[in-house]
């Protein structure tokens, strides 16, 4: 099959990019302010012009981006708080004195008592504009306000009333806890208003945005208990089904995710409205974006609640073409990735490629001992994204090390090393795939091991905590990457 590049001005020469999500950043009184802007700059420097993150979502207390309290909402953990003391809705001495939750309200305070220094980016009109333009925010606040108000309750188990979802309820509440709904309310303008300034200076730097999609949501959200019909439950709101994956290289046991799963008869009665605002909101923000679990839209595998091992789910059909046509007419410029990982079929393939979506290939997965691998060099495409490795693997460092003898010997001689300086050898062998896109793990090119890395699969322990180092910038050989930047055309 011919397949024509995507017609997307990232993808449109050869670049380099990193895979770096925001809450890894050093310091502690946000991430979007001046410690987001100096990794732009390192990026700069080194000639790389695509940064990659994951999802930035509010999460849960798990910490996990792909379990998210909303699908369109920013991560207020993410708000860098020294930004908030310029205009004059903080001052130097709370930074230190209040939690983040109260520096907030102070903030929040100050804001609708107009009692700040207005700019361009922060004031009433375009606070007001806001509001209007972003209508998912009225149920985010609601359902955050209640969470507050119920603190360590699942919706499900809200008074009746306000976990339906009714009128009377949700005037109720925001009567009672109107600072809490202006404070979650102005916690998103502050992000977007961040994540803005933060786009303009990576795009001033030459640096592209690309950010990640997960195509299911959690249970306990925004979107699920203010829309509960477009998702498999049954009448009290519980999962009737659940998302997950069978066996894979990712887990010989499956994957249970816990995400309901989407009813998409009824998405499918008003044009996928859900969707399509949900990706619009993205591509706000976004120069180009990944969905992740792609082959969810050709097949899902379905896991019965009642029996939640997921190798007694099922693959059931997803809304493929009539989605993807749907959301390409309405938003015409939709810079999507397919993230194609797993157990992928040619039907999946086939659904890639008729809407001429870039997908994955990943340098650790390639030395299985067959030729044809995919993940392969000599067997990359130029219209997909290479990676060394993604979030979910081990580092290619800590990868390495854990091989058996035979394998490290196989990837010694596809690479053509002798004594190994890793992971710069897959790093340069990525560097010089014909893929128009390769993406590096912050981790790698700071070559760390097992110890950086960000998340397993199929646990709950220990994921999404690593940080950077605070030295980082000395830690990277910035000519030496500008080097293989440049010699590979990237």
């Amino acid at each position: 099959m011919t397949v024509e590049m995507p017609s997307n001005p990232v993808l449109a020469r050869r670049r380099a990019g990193v895979l770096l999500h925001p809450t890894a950043l050093p310091g502690v009184s946000g991430k979007l302010g001046a410690a987001a802007r100096q990794f732009v700059d390192v990026l700069a420097e080194a000639g790389i012009t695509v940064w990659q993150t994951l999802p930035l979502g509010p999460s849960h207390a798990d910490l996990s981006p792909y379990q998210s309290l909303s699908a369109h909402a920013g991560n207020p953990v993410l708000i860098d708080l020294e930004e908030l003391v310029a205009p004059g809705l903080l001052d130097s001495q709370e930074l230190t004195a209040f939690t983040r939750t109260e520096a907030l309200e102070h903030a929040s305070q100050r804001f609708h008592a107009g009692r700040y220094r207005e700019s361009e980016a922060l004031n009433a009109q375009a606070y007001q504009n806001f509001l209007e333009h972003h209508q998912w925010l009225d149920d985010f606040a609601l359902f955050m306000t209640a969470r507050e108000a119920f603190p360590g309750v699942n919706w499900l188990d809200w008074p009746e009333d306000l976990r339906d979802h009714k009128p009377a309820a949700l005037e109720a509440l925001r009567e009672s806890h109107q600072s809490t709904l202006e404070r979650v309310c102005l916690e998103q303008y502050l992000f977007f208003e961040q994540w803005t300034a933060l786009r303009h200076y990576a795009a001033e730097r030459g640096i592209w945005l690309f950010g990640d999609i997960p195509i299911f949501v959690a249970h306990d959200s925004a979107d699920v208990w203010a829309a509960p019909h477009l998702y498999k439950l049954d009448s009290e709101g519980k999962p009737r089904v659940i998302a997950g994956v069978p066996p894979d290289y990712f887990s010989p046991e499956g994957q249970h995710w816990g995400n309901p799963l989407f009813d998409w008869q009824r998405m499918a009665e008003d044009r996928y409205h859900w969707w399509v605002q949900r990706l619009a909101s993205q591509q706000e923000r976004f120069d180009l974006l990944r969905i992740d679990h792609f082959r969810g839209l050709q097949a899902y595998w379905e896991i019965p609640a009642e029996n939640p091992r997921p190798v007694d789910g099922y693959w059931v059909p997803g809304p493929a073409d009539d989605f993807l046509e749907t959301c390409f007419r309405e938003l015409p410029r939709l810079p999507l990735v397919a993230e194609n990982l797993g157990i992928i079929g040619e039907d999946v393939e086939a659904l890639r490629h008729r809407f001429r979506l870039p997908g994955m290939t990943v340098m650790q997965f390639g030395f299985d001992g067959s030729a044809t691998n995919p993940h392969l060099l000599h067997n990359h495409k130029e219209w997909d994204l290479v990676y060394t490795g993604t979030h979910d693997n081990d580092t290619t460092l800590g990868w390495y090390q854990s091989l058996d003898e035979r394998t490290r010997e196989h990837v010694n001689r596809y690479l053509r090393i002798n004594s190994p300086d890793m992971p710069w050898p897959v790093i340069q062998a990525a560097m010089g795939s014909v893929s128009r896109l390769v993406i590096v793990p912050i981790q790698d090119l700071l070559a760390l091991g097992s110890e950086a890395r960000f998340n397993t699969p199929g646990t709950i322990q220990g994921n999404w905590k690593w940080t950077l180092p605070e030295d980082y910038r000395a830690r990277i050989d910035l000519p030496g990457l500008r080097n293989i930047v440049n010699l590979y055309g990237r």
